[in-house]
């Protein structure tokens, strides 16, 4: 068995000595404010076992993260057809460019850039009452934990300064690729950007992508198939234009968020989520993935 907490432990002092932690985002106002000087790590085991370094314990906004769970959302509801609206390859593009959308008919290469995502709301919006509510409720089943709120300053920051994703939804539109009013759709979007979770909360949720579609307490959310395309998604998409990189370095499948959140997981025997706000130039925490790429190198774990 491997000793995480030690590992998670050293990882931690050594992060304090970094000097080079990344630029925090400022382009969302509320983002902005967070200290630059916080990190915390948390592994969740196969053996269902919590093992935490550094501020593990405080909430933060997990932004594009949130990504993969309304896809996960969306694929439980709608299937195989969720493929007809959205692809499933790299962009090798920022996470808001819009050119390969114009060039690609509306159709957006993945479900975990921007464009991508917006479909996944549209689709959630369509099928759902108050998606906003039940997409909350949804991620509070996984998790077993019924405190994971919404930031609402986060939302309403995202919401004023969001005009990329709001020209993005527009294109969209305009090639008939989504059902729903503008405004609806990207008010859900938004909101579902701005959850607020800690490293211990992330992994609990993320748990159900290492363990075969099941959460903590057995319950089945997805099924084998969806998981296998869900973490393959992860592995080639889920960093925007520093996929190969975070592969490269790293070796798992993951998502990171502009909150400076990353959770990755190694099927059926780890997951994990960092969080250190300071980001790298492709919008990926800078001492997120040193840490995990430590942590994969420390222990020998990884998908190769």
């Amino acid at each position: 068995m491997q000793d995480f907490q030690s590992i998670l432990d050293n990882i931690h002092k050594a992060a304090r000595k970094q000097t080079a932690k990344g630029k925090v985002a400022d382009y969302i106002p509320e983002l902005s404010a967070v200290d630059p000087d916080k990190f915390g790590m948390t592994v969740l085991d196969s053996t269902k076992n919590v093992h935490s370094t550094g501020d593990a314990k405080e909430n933060f906004s997990i932004q594009s993260i949130s990504k993969v769970l309304a896809l996960s959302m969306a694929m439980s509801h709608v299937g195989e057809k969720l493929w007809e609206r959205v692809g499933v390859e790299p962009s090798g593009d920022p996470f808001n460019h819009l050119s390969l959308l114009e060039m690609e008919n509306g159709i957006p290469r993945n479900p975990l850039i921007n464009a991508g995502a917006i479909i996944v709301c549209d689709i959630l919006v369509s099928r759902l009452e108050n998606p906003t509510s039940a997409f909350l409720e949804y991620i509070r089943d996984i998790a077993g934990d019924s405190t994971i709120v919404y930031d609402e300053k986060v939302a309403k920051s995202e919401k004023r300064t969001g005009f990329r994703n709001y020209a993005a939804a527009n294109l969209i539109k305009s090639f008939g690729n989504l059902e729903n009013d503008v405004e609806t759709v990207l008010d859900f979007y938004f909101h579902s950007c701005s959850l607020s979770m800690s490293c211990e909360q992330l992994v609990k949720v993320f748990y159900i992508f290492m363990n075969r579609g099941k959460c903590l307490r057995n319950n089945a959310h997805l099924t084998l198939s969806q998981v296998k395309r869900i973490n393959a998604i992860m592995l080639t998409c889920g960093f925007y234009d520093e996929a190969g990189e975070f592969a490269f370095e790293v070796g798992l499948p993951g998502k990171s968020g502009v909150g400076g959140g990353i959770v990755a997981l190694l099927p059926n025997k780890f997951c994990v989520a960092t969080w250190a706000p300071g980001l790298n130039e492709k919008g990926n925490s800078k001492l997120g993935m040193w840490a995990l790429e430590k942590l994969t190198t420390e222990t020998g774990l990884s998908i190769f």
